[in-house]
């Protein structure tokens, strides 16, 4: 049996990868694992799998998945950011051998690429979408997705009174106060949209309580 994959060999990797960032994005790459599930999710990549990530950053969750999943086929990522799609193919281009596309869109009209997909990542994106949107955020996510696919959400659970730490963390880095759900209610969203709830998980890594559905569709 391989060994278990351990947050250092993560940080060890990515601090070994060649990539021109800012200070600010270079950390979040470098280090974001030790308070984000990564191993959990990474783990939910099957053999064949080809993998989207929606809010994909600067792409160092999908590297992670090239790296250490379970030979996927390819990965896929969208952003709204110019900059960080810029990032995320800068990380790439350092000999990935793995199928790979980083493309920006408008945050509410998801590529058709997307339907190809046979996993879909929403990490940490739902509770940046305005509270009124995000339900047809959801609706049209799940409507691009081809029957039997599979959308990871992770989100930090707003029934946590450490949702404050996640609402303070928002406000310095990204300078907002996020709109989290309950874990209950964002179940409820995705079974509204005819998705079978097929695994859930809650966590705390040190002050941010996070929540993971995974959800297949019919």
């Amino acid at each position: 049996m391989a060994p278990k994959l351990e947050n250092k060999e993560i940080v060890n990797f990515l601090c070994e990868t060649e990539f021109k960032a800012g200070l600010f994005d270079t950390l979040k790459i470098r280090y974001r694992t030790y308070i984000c599930p990564f191993i959990d999710l990474i783990s939910l990549v099957k053999p064949g799998d080809k993998v989207g990530d929606v809010g994909c950053g600067s792409g160092q969750f999908l590297l992670l998945v090239s790296k250490f999943a379970d030979n996927p086929e390819s990965v896929y990522g969208i952003e709204i950011t110019e900059r960080l799609i810029h990032n995320a193919k800068e990380l790439f281009s350092q000999n990935v051998q793995i199928k790979h596309h980083f493309e920006t869109f408008d945050g509410s009209n998801f590529p058709e690429e997307l339907g190809k997909m046979d996993i879909i990542f929403l990490i940490d994106v739902l509770h940046h979408v305005p509270k009124k949107q995000q339900e047809s955020f959801l609706a049209n996510l799940t409507a691009i997705m081809k029957p039997g696919a599979r959308l990871v959400l992770k989100d930090i659970n707003a029934s946590s009174p450490l949702v404050l730490f996640n609402k303070m963390h928002d406000m310095v880095f990204a300078g907002e106060i996020g709109n989290e759900l309950k874990m209950d209610r964002a179940k409820e969203l995705l079974e509204k949209n005819k998705l079978k709830i097929i695994k859930q998980d809650k966590r705390r890594m040190y002050v941010y309580p996070h929540y993971t559905l995974v959800a297949q569709k019919n």
